[in-house]
């Protein structure tokens, strides 16, 4: 009995063991030399198909390369919708997330969140003939959002008498404001100055309004239990930004020079360090 014992203890040492080894998802990549990444398939500019060569391209796909560099490994891709991403992290169908993934309370309880590489800014854009110029002016009005985005839950929160009316992606919800089918439209900075210089073209023209509803630090998202996994994305991301690569991949597909027009502001910071509302 006494041998029997100690039999199933050495079996369930070992059963430990083993539990150990394959939750180091950090060797795991090392071992098959590949990281695979979950971004965007078809949001702009964070990843999209070039209509061109038909791959996926973008800024947050950029950034998966360089990360995958610096870990020593490959990158293979996979495109994600929005609603996906968590799930697809947490049934390890991708080993990282790096898909303009916003820091929330809810999303912090179910995946670990690096530093932040970047902060947006959610505001509401308008149309110019509306004469919409405060978030206090949209209360009792619709306003369009993609389903199951952080801009979704900026309205709530924000702007809680307003009724925010959910699209299956950020093309169907400013759609609807150029049809009056709503009064605003919440989408991160980025999204909206694409929104707005496209208007002055054609359609009729939107503004953003000045204040934002919303600060929200954006990272790499980590499963979690894997803490020697997130200590080497945070590692790469640091080696990243003193390199100057994360600068110039902004310049690239965000900058001045580019259809946004935008100035980069933040280096990488923890995300406790940042001072901003988090989102429930």
């Amino acid at each position: 009995m006494l041998r029997f014992s100690k039999l199933m203890a050495c079996l369930a040492f070992a059963g430990l063991a083993c539990s150990a080894v394959h939750a180091d998802q950090l060797q795991e990549i090392r071992a098959k030399k590949t990281l695979v990444c979950g971004t965007f398939a078809a949001i702009e500019p964070f990843g999209f198909s070039d209509p061109q060569t038909r791959q996926t391209v973008g800024y947050d796909v950029d950034l998966c390369k360089a990360v995958a560099r610096e870990m020593g490994v490959a990158m293979e891709h996979r495109g994600l919708t929005v609603e996906a991403r968590i799930p697809e992290l947490n049934l390890g169908r991708v080993d990282i997330l790096i898909a303009n993934l916003a820091y929330t309370k809810t999303r912090a309880s179910q995946i670990e969140f690096s530093d932040a590489y970047h902060v947006l800014h959610e505001v509401v854009i308008v149309t110019k003939e509306s004469g919409i110029s405060t978030l206090d002016q949209l209360s009792g009005k619709k306003v369009s959002a993609t389903k199951g985005s952080t801009s979704e839950q900026a309205i709530r929160m924000r702007i809680p008498s307003a009724t925010p009316v959910a699209f299956q992606d950020a093309s169907a919800a400013y759609l609807a404001l150029q049809q009056g089918k709503v009064d605003g439209f919440s989408i991160n900075d980025v999204t909206a100055a694409k929104f707005v210089r496209q208007s002055a073209s054609g359609g009729r023209p939107v503004v953003m309004v000045a204040e934002p509803t919303i600060l929200e630090p954006m990272g790499i998202g980590v499963k979690k239990g894997e803490p020697a996994l997130l200590a080497e994305v945070n590692s790469a991301l640091t080696r990243l930004e003193k390199s100057g690569e994360l600068a110039r991949n902004w310049e690239k597909w965000l900058g001045p020079k580019t259809e946004y027009g935008l100035t980069r502001t933040k280096v990488v910071t923890p995300i406790k360090d940042l001072k901003f509302d988090a989102l429930p």
